[in-house]
């Protein structure tokens, strides 16, 4: 049974996480807003509402662990599983000049975690000055935005747009229940740390709506939504997750996450910085690297199971 409600959690959130993205990007269009705009806000932050809803549940249910797993594993995903994954399916253009406030902006947040849970704890305070950044990077995004706007055409009308928002929402509560949960339940039936089911198994899976995302957007030629939906999402998982969750209820913190896996995603945020500047891309060989550098981290996390 617990099996059964762990693959209904992911479902509901793959399923509320691609309504949401839909409803979202139909209204961002209707109002003109540029395409890295789009997905560095619109999609970026989309996308990571499963990770908001899962992490909440997760510090109230007592299992403080899971929730900063989540945030950190769903970073270092982001960038070498999903990133990795979207790379396959051709290049994806990094130019460092037009991305360089936002990629900026990433390895700040991802920086910040590490004064945040350096006392053993993300306190009130702590939440309130993440969630403060994240109203600076969004005004700051929007001013900045240009005149680039996407030329598609919205597929959905307003009304259905608000609609797949509000579904996608509720689908979003009902399957980080049922996943925070299940997993919860697995770690204690297996011997497996909290921690390291937050970094993995619950991390990925709520990280399927920004994979969704990307590889459709590549698929579609829309390369710069699936970039701007990895750096967004990312900034938005540490400023607006890490920091609701905190304002919610302080989140202890163990030692592991600032000895280990705290580095480990800031290195990767590095990684993808560097592509930005020496290649200007994320190429197929890059992209195989990305995923060769999730493996060994998987590879990590197992020697401490």
């Amino acid at each position: 049974m617990t099996a059964l409600f762990f693959a209904l959690g992911l479902g509901a959130l793959f399923l509320g996480g691609s309504w949401l993205v839909r409803g979202a990007v139909a209204i961002a269009l209707a109002f003109r807003i540029p395409a890295f705009v789009v997905g560095a806000t619109v999609v970026g932050f989309g996308t990571s509402t499963p990770e908001l809803l899962v992490s909440v549940q997760a510090a109230l249910a007592g299992v403080p662990a899971v929730a900063i797993g989540n945030v950190v594993g769903s970073n270092t995903a982001n960038i070498l599983l999903i990133l990795g994954l979207t790379a396959l399916f051709g290049a994806i253009a990094a130019p460092w000049r037009a991305l360089r406030p936002d990629m900026l902006w990433m390895l700040a947040a991802a920086l910040a975690t590490v004064p945040a849970m350096i006392d053993g704890q993300v306190t009130r305070l702590d939440g309130a000055l993440l969630a403060a950044a994240l109203v600076v990077y969004l005004v700051l995004s929007l001013r900045r935005g240009g005149d680039d706007a996407l030329e598609l055409p919205v597929q959905d009308p307003i009304w259905r747009a608000a609609l797949f928002v509000v579904i996608g929402l509720a689908l979003l509560m009902i399957g980080a229940r049922f996943l925070v949960d299940s997993a919860t339940t697995f770690a204690r039936a297996f011997g497996v740390s909290e921690a390291v089911i937050g970094l993995t198994i619950v991390a990925v899976g709520t990280s399927l709506p920004e994979l969704a995302a990307s590889v459709a957007s590549a698929i579609k030629g829309q390369r710069d939504m699936a970039l701007g939906n990895i750096v967004g999402s990312n900034i938005f998982n540490i400023l607006a997750i890490l920091g609701i969750t905190a304002l919610i209820t302080p989140i202890p913190v163990e030692g592991r996450f600032l000895q280990i896996d705290i580095p480990v995603m800031v290195a990767t945020t590095l990684a993808l910085l560097g592509l930005s500047l020496w290649r200007g891309a994320v190429t197929r060989a890059g992209g195989i690297g990305l995923l060769a550098g999730y493996g060994a981290y998987l590879g990590l996390l197992g020697t401490g199971l």
